[in-house]
């Protein structure tokens, strides 16, 4: 599933209120917090690829025009392709030929499967550590995501993932905002139940909305807040029994009437957004389609329902391609870019993603964002995908699930028949010869 919305035009130049807020932050010191010595890329050409489109896009297009100000003497071209699927493979293509981009983004769930240590080159941390950049100023977690075989392989920008929404106005009529306005703790899967039903009795349509069609990213969350693995090596191991008492919760909040049955990626914000339910699970990067509806809404991390209140998620990072002829002046830019993007990521901020760089995501600045800090403590526990290179945003193990998963919510299958289906989906996965 995509972590953006509708494709916008290829990049090009704009200057809005973000852009401005970045030079405004910068000459607040904020920006260029812990930053080292400024890079001496005079002449340097910088190709950057990246996978932006929607509201990720446009944000991206304002950092890239703030960049481009703040680094007249670098010849920055920057790529937009499309999410997903056709980006990977040009990715793929890209890095295997060695001229294609001197910096990508892709999600940090990919390194191992895109060729670390193959397609994709070390970064060298020393030079990183020249602009401020290191294990001390990034989040723990999302840091040691970076490492393949203890070599950091990845810049990481963010951290996305599935959070809590609610409307405000539908839950202070339900009875289950708290005396701060925000969502009232429940503890256990029968009082979150309750939660659901008090908020449908309002809307006299449903409790809550998710994307029925994705739900690997339901799935995962609860299945890792029981404490759940996923081995995808050799064979397919994980715990059936905790597997299935994921799956018939789900099952029960549709079967119940609590949520639709089906519902997908453009429905299930349009649901929240009109009405129909007063709370949805989905990702953060959905904020600014509520914000510009005027919609009166809260956040808040994805409900401990069978304990720790831990959500599916990812991170968007940089790396470097393999490089046949090495080219020190063309890394040192790219290393250069990739900080200056990290110091700059209130911007990026301001369309749900957590930044992962601690002086930022820890400033006065994010702490007046609203609703982005109350969900800001979900990205220290954030669960990434099982590793293999078949897993992660947008790769074969979602794909499979998703469609399998489906069926819970609208019948068609039980959570036994969903689960072997699954299972023997991982398997054909794991015995096919990875393509990298």
């Amino acid at each position: 599933m995509r972590t953006d919305s509708t494709p916008t035009p290829p990049e090009r130049s704009r200057v809005g209120r973000r852009t401005l807020l970045a030079g405004t932050l910068a000459a607040a010191g904020l920006a260029t917090a812990g930053c080292g010595a400024r890079p001496t890329a005079a002449g340097a050409r910088l190709r950057q690829w990246n996978l932006f489109t929607g509201g990720d896009g446009a944000r991206m297009v304002e950092m890239h025009d703030a960049y481009r100000a703040d680094h007249p003497e670098v010849d920055f071209r920057p790529t937009t392709y499309l999410w997903g699927n056709p980006y990977y493979t040009k990715f793929t293509m890209g890095a295997a030929g060695g001229r294609a981009f001197d910096i990508a983004t892709l999600h940090l769930s990919r390194l191992r499967g895109l060729g670390a240590g193959t397609l994709i080159d070390p970064v060298p941390a020393h030079l990183l550590a020249e602009f401020g950049i290191g294990p001390d100023t990034v989040l723990p977690n999302v840091w040691d995501k970076c490492a393949v075989d203890g070599e950091l392989y990845a810049i990481p920008l963010d951290t996305h993932l599935v959070v809590t929404y609610f409307n405000r106005e539908v839950c202070a009529s339900a009875g289950v905002l708290d005396a701060d306005g925000g969502l009232v703790e429940t503890s256990g899967p029968e009082e979150f139940l309750d939660l659901l039903a008090a908020v449908r009795d309002v809307t006299g349509r449903y409790g809550i909305v998710m994307e029925t069609t994705a739900g690997w990213r339901l799935f995962w969350s609860l299945y890792r807040q029981l404490g759940g693995d996923l081995t995808l090596e050799g064979d397919v191991v994980m715990d059936d029994d905790k597997a299935l008492r994921v799956l018939d919760f789900l099952r029960r909040i549709a079967s119940d009437g609590l949520t639709p049955k089906a519902s997908d990626a453009p429905g299930t914000p349009a649901n929240f957004q009109n009405g129909i339910a007063g709370l949805m699970l989905g990702g953060n990067w959905e904020i600014p389609t509520f914000q510009a509806a005027g919609m009166d809404f809260g956040m808040r991390p994805f409900p401990g329902i069978f304990g720790d209140a831990l959500g599916q998620g990812d991170s968007h990072a940089f790396v470097l391609p393999h490089r046949r002829d090495p080219d020190d002046r063309a890394v040192r830019a790219a290393v250069a870019y990739a900080a200056w993007m990290l110091k700059h990521s209130l911007i990026w901020a301001g369309g749900g993603h957590t930044p992962a760089y601690l002086p930022v995501a820890r400033s006065a600045e994010y702490d007046a964002l609203e609703p982005q800090a109350d969900y800001r403590s979900a990205a220290e526990h954030v669960q990434f995908d099982p590793d293999a290179w078949f897993s992660g945003s947008a790769a074969p193990l979602q794909n499979e699930a998703d469609s399998v998963f489906s069926g819970v919510f609208d019948g068609a299958a039980t959570p036994e028949q969903a689960l072997a289906r699954f299972q023997r989906a991982a398997r054909q996965l794991v015995d096919t010869p990875a393509p990298v």
